[in-house]
């Protein structure tokens, strides 16, 4: 499969880590470490990747309900029971957590060669750092676009950044939102939320009333809100321009 520049992956200085790709089937992973890991990666993926599809075999509702997933599965692998905890804790499908989640389980497995580990799936990021990292916003052709960027600290870290979009990419979501981007200590909350407060935003009428449903979710760390030329921000969020 040729190499597909993806405008929305976020834009991370890491010149003293290694980059590298991983590609399995829809999972595309780009990964930053201390030294190449892409078969100990490739081969997380697809463990995790297995896990999901064999219990999307059992139980489809699992994989194509947009609302709390109600079953409680005894004998599931882990990762879906993360999954459906983090859904049902904003109320959406535990599918809306699927990217956050395959970037955390193959981050933490990659903290155990590499002090630090990027890991960036479509836009949802686990990032553990020794350093500051500025990660660059993408939200389309907002202004804001490339122009600002998160400050991850190294103490906030292992962290959870992601983001949803009613605009760009293959994000689903019932809004219009340019980006909604959601920090928290957990990727599969994070993910998760950022799908939740993107179905909230229409207009920058409804940052209030999103702000607010993240208020009301302490597991959320902070919220960045961006629709056409208008932004919030809410939370343990530091922002810097970018030149």
């Amino acid at each position: 499969m040729a190499y597909q520049i993806k405008k929305y992956r976020s834009k991370i200085k890491t010149d003293d880590l290694v980059n590298f790709r991983v590609l399995v089937k829809e999972t595309d992973l780009l990964v930053r470490a201390e030294s190449d890991l892409t078969d100990i990666a490739t081969n997380q993926v697809l463990r995790y990747r297995k896990f999901l599809e064999d219990y999307i075999k059992y139980d489809s509702e699992f994989q194509e309900t947009l609302e709390p997933y109600e079953n409680t599965p005894a004998a599931a692998p882990r990762i879906v029971n993360e999954m459906i905890r983090a859904g049902n804790y904003v109320n959406v499908g535990p599918m809306a957590a699927v990217a956050g989640a395959i970037s955390e389980y193959v981050g933490i497995k990659l903290l155990e060669f590499s002090d630090q580990v990027i890991v960036e799936n479509g836009g949802d990021i686990f990032i553990k750092t020794e350093r500051p990292r500025l990660i660059g916003l993408y939200a389309g052709s907002s202004p804001f676009t490339h122009k600002v960027g998160l400050m991850i600290a190294p103490e906030s870290t292992p962290l959870g950044v992601c983001t949803s979009s009613g605009t760009v990419g293959h994000s689903r979501s019932f809004g219009k939102a340019d980006a909604v981007v959601v920090t928290a200590r957990s990727a599969l909350y994070a993910d998760a939320a950022a799908t939740a407060i993107g179905n909230l935003v229409q207009t920058p009428r409804d940052f209030e009333t999103a702000v607010d449903f993240a208020k009301n979710h302490p597991l959320l760390d902070g919220v960045v809100i961006i629709k056409d030329d208008k932004m919030t921000v809410w939370g343990n969020i530091q922002l810097e321009k970018i030149n």
